[in-house]
Formats: C-alpha cells, structure tokens, sequence
C-alpha cells in the first residue's frame, strides 16, 4: 500500500522503532513539501510483519506536530529517514528505508511486496507508483482481484462484438522485459526486449524488470541494497475467450482475445490479462498462478496435484531409436543393451509405431507428398499387427510382452503413445469400430496469431486433409475405452500428444477454450480412472487454453522435441525449456524430453535434465549407449537424484538472451532437500531463434570461452533448505572441475565456458557447531546433481566428541566440507575409510552396498 500526505516538520525525521509500536514526532515543515510515505512489509520465514497494514497519518495542515504508529511483529532496531527540502515543481519526494541488515535478508526472502493496487490515472497505467504504460486508452478496464491487495484484472470494451478483438493497453517503453510466446502452435520460446515493438504475437506471459523509487533526491543519500522489482502481465481464459499480448510498431501493447467460434461473440472482456507485482520473480510467479487458480477455478497449481510415479526413475522412449518402426523384438533388445552396461531403465515410453493406422492419400509405388504422414486415422483402439500376434517363446500377445518387460527386465512402468484426438488425422470416420464415436471430418482453422509466427508443416497438413474428430459428447467414452483396455494388458499411463490441434476446430463446439476444456477434462478423468497414479504426459499443449485447463494433469513436455540431427537447436532447447518453466512450472513438471547418451551434447544435455527437477530419459538406440554419461545421472538401482523444483534461470539471467547476446551465460538454479544447486551452460553462438535476425558481427566477435559468477544467492527460497546452526558461508562443490570454495552469502566464484559446455555447482550451508567446527554435506560428487542424495544432517555431541550424522541415498562418492579433519567415520554401523583433503576441507567417503538410504556418522 501506498499513502501520500502533506507533512509540516523539520529536516530530519527520525523514527525509533521498538516493541510492537514506534512513534514518529515530526515538527513544522515549509507547506511546499510534499511527503510520499512509501512501505513496504517485510516477510520473514517466521512471518514477520512490518508495518500495519493502514498507517494513518494524524495531523492536519495548521498543525505543527504530525504523529503515527507503525506496528510490527518483533523488536525492532532504530529506522532514520532522511528528509530534504524538495522544489514545489516537482510534487513528489522519497524516502530512505535504510533497514538494518536482517531486515533486509528478510524483506528479499519475503518475495512478494505488499502496496498499491496498479491503476489507470490520467492514461498512464502505474504499477507500484510507477508509469508502466502511457497512452492507455478510454476503452481499457481495470478491475480488483478478490482476495489480492496488490493485483487486478485488466480487460476492454468495444463497440460492437465479435468473436476476436484487439486492443492496445498503452504504450511500453524502457522496462527490460522478458516474455513468452507461441512461435509456433505447439510450442512456446522465451524473448527479450526493452519496447512494445519487440512483444511478439502469442506471448502468453509478460515479466517486467523495473527499479522502484526508494529514496529523496538527497546529496547525502548513499543507495542501499537492491530495489528492483518486477511486473508481471498474464494473459488468461476469460470465460469462453482466451488473450494473448502482442506489440506494435509503435510500441503500443496490445492484447487480443479470440473465441476461435463465429458463433461466439462478446463486446467485452474484463479478466483478459492479470497484473500483478513483487520483491521476486519466482514468488511472483507463483503467488499469482494460485491467485488465478483460486479465481477462476479452471486448473490448478502443480502443489495441489499428484505427481506421476514414474518422475523418479530412469527411462527410455522408443522414437528416436525407431521412430514409426518400433518392434516387441527391438524394444526387448535395446532393454538388454541397457542392463548389461548396469544402467536399466525402470520407466519406457512405446512412442508412435503401435496404433493401428490408415493413410488414404498415401498411394502405393508413389512418392509421399510432404506433410501427408499427418492425415494418418486410427482404425482401432487396440495394437497393430507388429505388437497383437507375436512368434517368441516368451509371449505371444502384447499384454505378455509387457508382462515379459516387467518380470524379466525390471521395468517398473509402460506408458504407450496417443495423440488427442486418436491419432495425427483423428479417427478414421469408416471404421466399424470407432463408429459409435461419431467421428466427423473437420477443417482446421488456425488463428491468425499463429500463422503470424511460424507455420509448422504437421499444423498444415492437417488444415489441408481435415481432422475427424471424436463428438465431445463421445470423447470421454473414447479416451476410457482405450484407457481400460490398455491398462487390462498392463500399460500403466500414457503420453498424449498433439493436444493444440483442438483450438483450431472450436467453431460448431462453443470455441476453443470450451472445447480444449471438454476434452481435457475427458482425458484427466480416464487416466484417474484406469492409470490411478495419475500417469499422464502431456505434449504438444503450450496454449494457454490447454495450460489453464489442466486440473490434474501434473507433468507436460517443455519445448520442442529433442532433434538429435539438427545442431543449431541443441542450445535453443534447454534454453527454451529453463524459460519457459517459469510459467509451465506452476501448473506442471517441466519435461525436457528424451536425449541421446551418444552425442556431440550427451554432457550438456544429462546435465540439465540433472538439475531440472524432471524425468531423466534418453532415446537410444539399442546398444548405442555412453554409460559414463547415464552413471552420473542414475543410481544402480534405476532411480535419479530429482531436485524439488522447475529449473529456471537466475534472477540475473532472466533478461539476458543466453543464446544470442554474445556474452551471457545461462544459470540454471534449484534446490535439493538441503543443498542447493546451479548448471552453468554456454549456449551462444550454436543456434538463433526463430523470428530474429543474427548478423555476422554477433559470429565473429563472439569469444571462445565466456565469464559468470556463480554465488549462493543464485539459489532461491534457501530458506525451504534451512538449517540449524548455519555461519552465513557456504561450501561450493563444482562438479567437473572438483574445486571446493568457501564463500559467503554474497560471495562468488568464477566460472569460464566454452560453447556447449557446463559447469553445475552444489552449494551447501555451512553449519558450526560447538564454536569449533563447520561441517557442510555435498552430496555424492560423481553424480552431476550431487546434493540430491542429502537427505538430512544433524550434530550430536556426547563425551567422546562431536558426530555429524548425515542421512544419504545412493552408494558411490560420499563428500562433505569440514573446517577439521575427522577422527572415524561410519556408515550404517559399518566402519569406513575417510579421506580429508586440508587444503580445501574436502571430506569424501566410499558408500558401498545398495542405495537405500545410509545413516553416515562422521566423528570428530
């Protein structure tokens, strides 16, 4: 909240903060001076509040005393605000908040900032005292947000109504900005820009970078800390419409809503676009997903959903190593492959290949025109020939094989390959038995945000053969007919692609969003039915129409597809997959798709998918494998060291182009149980976006190796990992170079890259106990995500000295930082050998055995 009132007092105010209560006494002030009271309330984990929520200001212009109360939650030290004389032109002063140090450790954990709601004045939209946009038009609502002091929606009027509509929210310049847009239908991208004109058609999320006024214009003024905060706009669903934002040339942005039905039309729009603001990104982000969920009702947020089982384990899809020729005999042989190299996958993906299909434009003897494979129909719910009747001794059906799969090879779980709508050209409308479906042969009709960015030949062919799609009164029969038979053979979920077709077809259905809703919600309820662990992988789905109507679907692909033949798009992927999990994030686990464990970028690739928070699976072909690369991500036993959130970039990267710029390295950050982890990746100069232009300068002056800092304020929300006892340093482990740092809190330490090269460091609190030792686990060192296999870590001190006992999953590389060398170390009563290294305090100890979790006592 915000409040600005006429204050008479004298130079300085000093205001003396302790107790529950603080009194501030001002004396008489010339009248020309204006006073902004600015505050914000700083949150700690112990949920501090500082100052009341109305902070009343009790004097009057011909008083010469001007007093007011500021509550807050814990004793509080001295606060001193500078006051100057201000010219009476200029009717706005500011105010030093010169916190003390732990608040402002507090205020930064906090994330979101409590104060003014943005609003339109004078056709300016401000957001937290801020112009962000100018020229707002007379057309555009603003209106509040039930439940939120600090957000509202932002819709329009028009004259007359229609089932699209484009409207200019106000011009936007000289905001660093980083947005979100559909390049293509299936997919979204990140961009960076400073303007309107940069905004891109389909930009689905709109994060702002913008410095708040903090302090008066004052000679003795000395700026303290950081007073950066951050604009979000997130286009939504509103009712059967769905927005987009877009830019113009002339810097304006603009939002458009669309129903995607002639039939379904509207002359105004009032929950077009959320506006919401805070202290952090990431908190930002998802402070407002639970707002919208809380609102709208429509999908929910990854924290209230169940998480598919097979997240946990290593796996292997069957596309790449096949694609459409997928055989029982191949899948068996390439799981062998994978068991004698001591790397066994417990989840598999049987990927397109499987269905029973049928092409009638396909001709025998003539070439196949391109884009035709698309217009392919499902004939059956059940397998095609190559998977019903099969000739080895083992199995002769497919409900055998899978049977086979898990009895024999170890598999813990099978998921099968669909799209949406059956297949790529929907249900075959003459087959006998997906007749009582009502198959109906449809023309896509894509919007004109789409065919304004990127055309994709899949999206194409099926506009030109038509769609038969399933009745929506039908789909729900259908999806649980195919899922019940599929789980009857033991098939424990399914990957379900090319969900974004819907949203073309809507017209005759109510729209787009009605129709991508009913078929989701279908698609939702059969899976919780007949896969019970909610097993469902969605892809091919980044449209907000899909997003925002995901009530149980827990996990979604993240980019485009993994394309091992295509070298320009390798750093384009990862980088695509941390930016775009800051929207997809909230709602899902991100997928980052399959890679190949032999490949120019196996290292580049293992190495985000380590520190992701998401499945770990690649695409090999059957005996075409680089175990090195698999060992560092899979333990022995088939399961993965799977941090606890969406990787997403720094703060500091956030509107920086880590693929394009020529200069800025990609950080990737998330947090374990207790130690925290940063990915380092050099993605510039292999690859450019699509839709920008890249010049011969930017190739030839790019150096070979580039710079970052990696700090542990990298690591967001340290305060879900905290512990007892903790000095404010912190132990860095870097993976591959195997350096050990000492650094504190706002400390660094440097890290230098080739392109398509990376570095992943493990940051640990340091804890201090007895006065005498600091002790830090870090994980198992062999592994890229080391600081996953920390579990818990606690000091007992008895007459024979200190024991730091650590809990840790896995076998392998045991290490830990201490200030002292120890005297013994034993892991589940078992005594072990320990070496300590003096020079940096590298503690490491061999874990043998399986890879359960170990009770590791370390003696001193």
């Amino acid at each position: 909240m915000r409040l600005s009132t006429t204050v008479y007092s004298g130079i300085k105010l000093k205001v003396l903060l302790g107790g529950a209560m603080a009194m501030a006494v001002a004396a008489s002030y010339p009248s020309h001076c204006l006073l902004r009271i600015m505050r914000r309330p700083v949150s700690s984990p112990r949920k501090l509040h500082l100052l009341q929520n109305s902070l009343d200001l009790l004097q009057s212009p011909s008083s010469s005393k001007s007093n007011f109360n500021v509550h807050v939650g814990v004793p509080c030290r001295q606060l001193t605000f500078q006051v100057g004389s201000v010219d009476p032109r200029r009717r706005t002063r500011r105010i030093v908040r010169d916190f003390v140090p732990s608040w402002r450790s507090h205020h930064q954990a906090a994330g979101m900032t409590i104060g003014a709601k943005p609003l339109v004045k004078d056709g300016s939209l401000l957001v937290n005292g801020k112009v962000v946009l100018t020229g707002v038009p007379g057309n555009v609502v603003v209106s509040p947000v039930q439940s939120s002091d600090q957000s509202v929606f932002v819709g329009a009027e028009f004259d007359v109504a229609a089932d699209r509509h484009v409207s200019t929210l106000g011009v936007l310049k000289g905001y660093n900005f980083l947005s979100l847009y559909r390049f293509k239908i299936w997919w979204m991208i990140p961009r960076v820009g400073k303007s309107g004109s940069e905004v891109q058609l389909e930009t689905q999320l709109l994060l702002l970078e913008a410095n708040e006024e903090s302090a008066l214009e004052d000679d003795d003024w000395e700026q303290k800390g950081d007073s950066t905060f951050y604009i979000l706009f997130l286009p939504l669903l509103d009712g059967q419409f769905r927005a987009t934002l877009q830019g113009s040339p002339e810097n304006e942005l603009q939002f458009c809503v669309e129903s995607g039905d002639p039939g379904v039309q509207t002359s105004q729009v009032s929950e077009a676009v959320l506006v919401n603001y805070g202290d952090s990104p990431y908190q930002l982000m998802k402070d407002s997903i639970k707002l919208v969920e809380k609102h709208k009702g429509t999908f929910h947020h990854i924290d209230n959903k169940k998480v598919p089982v097979h997240l946990d384990w290593f796996g292997w899809c069957t596309w790449d190593a096949f694609y459409q020729n997928v055989t029982p005999q191949g899948i068996r042989e390439g799981l062998e492959s994978f068991s004698e190299g001591g790397v066994a996958p417990k989840f598999l993906i049987i990927d397109d290949g499987w269905q029973d299909t049928f092409n009638e434009f396909m001709k025998q003897g003539e070439p196949p025109k391109e884009g035709v494979q698309f217009a392919t129909r499902l004939v059956d719910i059940k397998e095609n020939s190559k998977f019903k009747v099969l000739t080895s001794d083992d199995y002769a059906t497919f409900a055998e094989f899978i049977s086979f799969l898990k009895e024999r090879q170890g598999l813990k779980y099978v998921y099968v390959w669909h799209a949406l709508v059956g297949y790529w050209g929907g249900l075959l409308p003459s087959s006998d038995v997906l007749k009582k479906y009502n198959p109906k042969l449809v023309y896509p009709v894509q919007s004109p945000g789409n065919c304004g960015n990127v055309r994709d030949v899949a999206m194409d062919s099926i506009e030109e053969y038509g769609l038969a799609v399933i009745d929506p009164e039908k789909i729900y029969d259908f999806y649980n007919d195919q899922h019940s038979y599929l789980a009857s053979i033991g098939v424990d979920g399914v990957k379900v692609d090319v969900q974004n077709v819907i949203e073309t077809v809507g017209s005759g259905y109510g729209g787009r969003v009605a129709l991508s809703k009913g078929y989701q919600c279908a698609l939702e309820e059969s899976v919780a039915k007949n896969f019970k662990e909610n097993n469902l992988i969605c892809c091919m789905s980044h449209s907000s129409d899909n997003i925002y109507s995901s009530k149980k679907s827990a996990t979604a692909r993240a980019s485009e597809d993994f394309m091992p033949s295509e070298p320009t798009l390798q750093t384009l992927h990862v980088a695509s997959v941390a930016f775009n999990s800051l929207l997809l994030g909230e709602i899902v686990v991100p997928d980052w798709d399959m890679f190949h464990s032999v490949h120019s970028t196996a290292d580049f690739h293992a190495a985000c998918r380590a520190i992701g928070g998401c499945a770990v699976y690649v695409s090999d072909k059957p005996g075409t494998h680089d175990f090195k690369v698999l060992k560092k991500l899979v333990l022995p036993d088939g399961s993965i060291l799977r941090a606890r959130y969406a990787g997403r970039p720094t703060r500091d990267c956030l509107f920086k182009d880590p693929v394009m710029d020529g200069k800025s390295l990609l950080k990737i950050w998330n947090l374990n149980k207790l130690v925290g982890v940063v990915g380092v990746f050099n993605c510039q100069g292999a690859g450019n976006w699509p839709l920008m232009k890249n010049s011969t300068d930017f190739l030839v002056s790019l150096p070979a190796v580039l710079t970052a800092r990696v700090s542990p304020t990298d690591v967001e929300f340290p305060e879900d990992a905290a512990t007892e006892n903790e000095t404010g340093d912190f132990a860095v482990y870097a993976f591959n170079s195997g350096s050990l740092t000492r650094v504190p809190k706002a400390g660094s330490v440097e890290v230098s890259l080739a392109v398509l090269t990376c570095e992943i460091f493990a940051i640990s609190p340091i804890q201090v106990f007895d006065d005498r030792i600091h002790f830090a686990p870090i994980g198992l060192i062999d592994m890229y995500n080391s600081g996953g296999a920390v579990e818990a870590v606690k000091a007992v001190s008895d007459p024979s000295g200190l024991v730091f006992k650590v809990k840790a999953r896995g076998c392998g590389c045991f290490g830990a930082y201490s200030s002292k060398k120890p005297k013994s170390c034993k892991y589940d009563n078992k005594e072990a050998d320990i070496s300590y290294d003096s020079a940096n305090g590298l503690v490491t100890v061999k874990l043998e055995g399986d890879c359960s979790t170990k009770d590791i006592d370390i003696a001193f």
